[in-house]
């Protein structure tokens, strides 16, 4: 599981979500249940120690289903495309907290 990104090295172990439902962060819809269950997932990867390097990762691998990283597939998209064309890659994510948005989703980088 090592990366350039994520480092050396099987971090999974030390994620929050560790001992969590999976289906929690893989909800079938977008809107009553499952709205919930994102917004569940969503809280317990911002206590994640390891929250970036998950999100890091899913970008990396372009997974494009459930909540990684305190992030919904569509803020990933968001992200790729930001990115898209560009020669700036995923490390400004290394080592920064990921902060919520009015919603509750990891939406963008906090400075450090």
């Amino acid at each position: 599981m090592e990366s350039a990104i994520t480092g050396p090295g099987d971090w999974r172990g030390n994620a929050a979500c560790r001992d969590a439902d999976p289906d929690l962060f893989f909800p079938i819809g977008t809107t009553g249940p499952a709205l919930r269950q994102v917004q569940e997932a969503i809280r317990i990867c911002q206590t994640c120690p390891i929250q970036v390097r998950c999100l890091a990762w899913a970008l990396e691998q372009g997974v494009t289903d459930g909540v990684w990283g305190g992030t919904t597939a569509e803020q990933r998209r968001a992200i790729r495309s930001a990115f898209a064309g560009t020669s700036v890659a995923w490390p400004p994510l290394r080592g920064r907290a990921v902060a919520p948005d009015a919603a509750g989703y990891a939406s963008r980088p906090v400075s450090g």
